[in-house]
């Protein structure tokens, strides 16, 4: 362990940030960059996390993109919020504490609980910037998650 974090818990803290950063810029629901990507692109994108965030998002994203063959769509949750947008980092870091999550709940592997978290009715949730779910403690969208409601 280096720094505040797991190496591995930051490589994740990444991936999801770049599925977001993704996301964004393709106008695209979280779900559909990470199925268009691929359980290999993702698992890629972990294990070389730290190889990727040093270089400039936008050159990775790109290739990504391109890669995957993720076409423009019409999903812009940035423009339709009526107050500050976070950060693809700070959406980053609430998918990275969910995928965790799961992945513990579950005991299945991370690339694995990227998919059910992306997959899953609480990444709705999270994408809507109107709402306050997305700022919710990480255990209760956990829990949100694992009953299959919001309470």
């Amino acid at each position: 362990m280096q720094g505040r974090e797991n190496k591995k818990n930051n490589d994740l803290f990444f991936t999801c940030s770049l599925i977001e950063y993704i996301a964004r810029k393709t106008k695209n629901k979280r779900s559909l960059v990470v199925n268009k990507l691929g359980k290999n692109n993702v698992a890629k994108i972990y294990d070389l996390a730290d190889v990727y965030h040093s270089d400039n998002i936008e050159t990775v994203s790109e290739d990504f993109i391109n890669k995957a063959s993720i076409a423009v769509g019409n999903f812009d949750n940035v423009s339709e919020a009526k107050y500050a947008v976070p950060s693809y980092w700070d959406i980053g870091k609430v998918y990275k504490r969910l995928v965790l999550g799961i992945s513990k709940e579950k005991g299945i592997s991370v690339v694995d609980a990227v998919f059910e978290a992306y997959n899953s009715f609480v990444s709705d949730k999270i994408d809507d910037y109107n709402s306050s779910f997305y700022y919710e403690a990480p255990q209760n969208i956990l829990n949100a998650y694992t009953e299959g409601r919001i309470e």
